[in-house]
């Protein structure tokens, strides 16, 4: 089944999206390309409000962007090994049963299944600007992320889905 019908799919049934797509192999590749793509999809929601704030501002676009890039594509995903590998240790000391790469193919492919909504709050900061819509459709983005990430989670220190 294609990625995008999955992560559809993720807001129905999110625990059984997330352990078929965890599998019972560990691929550090897709765990990868996962984080990367919903990396550069969170940058690409960026643009619209980097375009509104250099218009505001009388900043250029471009050293915005770059900014921008380098974080998304460069520092998130650093920073999001570092927060699985932290929530595997604190699940662990609760009594998570789960692997390393369980814990965080669930922070990725929770951050994938919450992109769109990200795409949604890019569109929505740069057309309408700050205000109430731009805080609830932040909030509901935000709320997916968690949401997606917890059942990820528990599932992932079940101790099902993926061995090493």
């Amino acid at each position: 089944m294609s990625v995008v019908r999955d992560v559809i799919r993720a807001y129905r049934a999110p625990r059984a999206v997330f352990l078929r797509r965890l599998g019972d192999t560990v691929r550090e590749d897709r765990a990868l390309a996962v984080l990367m793509v919903a990396c550069i999809l969170v940058f690409v929601a960026q643009a619209p409000r980097l375009q509104r704030v250099s218009i505001e501002t009388g900043q250029e676009l471009n050293p915005l962007l770059g900014g921008a890039m380098f974080a998304w594509l460069f520092i998130m995903p650093l920073a999001a090994y570092g927060i699985a590998a932290i929530s595997h240790l604190i699940a662990k000391v609760v009594g998570g049963q789960g692997t390393w790469f369980a814990s965080r193919f669930a922070l990725f492919w929770a951050l994938l299944v919450a992109s769109p909504l990200w795409l949604l709050w890019g569109l929505v900061t740069g057309f309408i600007g700050p205000g109430v819509e731009e805080s609830i459709v932040g909030a509901i983005a935000l709320a997916a992320f968690l949401i997606h990430w917890i059942v990820n989670l528990v599932s992932a220190e079940a101790g099902v889905g993926a061995v090493a």
